[in-house]
């Protein structure tokens, strides 16, 4: 007798593992939407307070802490270092130099000394401390001409220390003083610009403005270096003195050109040049040098007289040094101006006036 089979499907099976694979799919489905949405919600709550903590920080930086009310706490030596840092980073001139020392008026005189590379801490000290106590500065304001930034930069708490010391006899002065007096005059130049006339004791003490300024501010391009290898500052210094005198034309009078190496100051040197003409120039000869040569390290003149002089110069020296390209021989500062005050045609513009005494040397 035969079998006959007959195989039907496992619907039992076929609808659980059916209806478990959808339910299956829903749950990842929804735990993966879970961590997204936890996800974004962590990214948004995060730009949330950054955002707010750079609205915070910005708020404070906009607010200024009145120090009337809140005075800070600081020692004495922190102080002198805050001081100090506010001091160096004072603009002598439209964004320039460096102001050491603010005058307590406008002056008519000026001196302006260039300060070498072989100039020592010494020689600085030496100059400005008779500078003060010759009374020179009561009546002129001083430019000290660097060789570099950093020269500056080494000077700086030498020359502090020097007009530190002569504001204190000032100041002794003034509380000596019991004068009310007072008169007006032109605001300082030097420095931030001052709206009103300064108001100062007629019968005081008064002191010119010390402020200092490199070669690269005043001539930043170098006008000499395509002309020479190495421009040294004897020479350099007249591209500077055009642009220097140039912007304070209509400030002063009288302008001197001094070495502070090798120059002292017993007295008023402007009481030679006084009552001459604008243009006028006085050059001196010096002691141990050849009769013909003019001594460069000491030139006083009207302020007229030594813008022209120093434009005069610099275009001299451009043509010596031109003439003496393939020549062994090096262009020195005094030949040079020994050439140019013996050429008539150059010395058109303003005129000269030679000094019959020589220059004495410190020993």
């Amino acid at each position: 007798m035969g079998l006959f089979l007959v195989l039907f499907p496992d619907h039992n099976n076929n609808d659980s593992s059916s209806s478990y694979s959808p339910a299956k799919t829903t749950f990842r489905s929804k735990l993966s939407s879970r961590l997204l949405l936890s996800k974004a919600e962590s990214t948004i709550s995060s730009c949330i307070i950054l955002l707010f903590l750079t609205l915070f920080l910005f708020t404070l930086s906009t607010f200024e802490e009145p120090s009337s009310r809140f005075p800070a706490i600081s020692s004495p030596h922190r102080r002198f270092l805050l001081n100090r840092n506010i001091i160096s980073r004072r603009f002598a001139l439209q964004g320039m130099g460096t102001l050491f020392l603010r005058g307590t008026k406008s002056m008519h005189d000026l001196i302006i000394a260039h300060i070498a590379s072989v100039t020592t801490e010494n020689d600085l000290r030496l100059f400005i401390r008779l500078l003060h106590r010759s009374g020179v500065t009561s009546k002129s304001d001083v430019v000290l001409l660097f060789n570099s930034p950093s020269s500056t930069t080494i000077f700086t708490e030498l020359i502090e220390q020097e007009n530190n010391s002569f504001l204190k006899l000032v100041h002794v002065h003034r509380n000596d003083s019991m004068t009310s007096s007072s008169s007006s005059s032109e605001p300082v130049i030097w420095g931030k610009k001052s709206r009103h006339r300064a108001n100062y004791n007629s019968n005081e003490l008064t002191h010119g403005s010390i402020v200092g300024f490199d070669v690269t501010e005043l001539d930043p391009e170098n006008s000499l270096s395509g002309f020479m290898d190495q421009v040294p500052l004897s020479l350099r210094r007249w591209a500077c003195y055009p642009m220097l005198l140039g912007r304070v034309r209509r400030s002063f009078k009288h302008v001197m050109l001094v070495d502070a190496k090798t120059s002292f100051f017993i007295g008023d040197p402007f009481t030679r040049i006084r009552n001459r003409s604008p243009d006028s120039v006085l050059f001196f000869f010096s002691k141990h040098k050849n009769a013909s040569e003019v001594n460069p390290e000491i030139l006083i003149g009207g302020a007229k007289g030594i813008r022209r002089l120093s434009s005069s110069m610099h275009t001299e020296i451009v043509r010596a040094t031109m003439m003496k390209k393939n020549s062994v021989t090096e262009v020195t500062e005094s030949v040079v101006l020994s050439q140019l005050v013996g050429n008539v045609h150059m010395t058109k513009n303003f005129q000269v006036v030679l000094s019959e005494s020589v220059v004495p040397e410190a020993n």
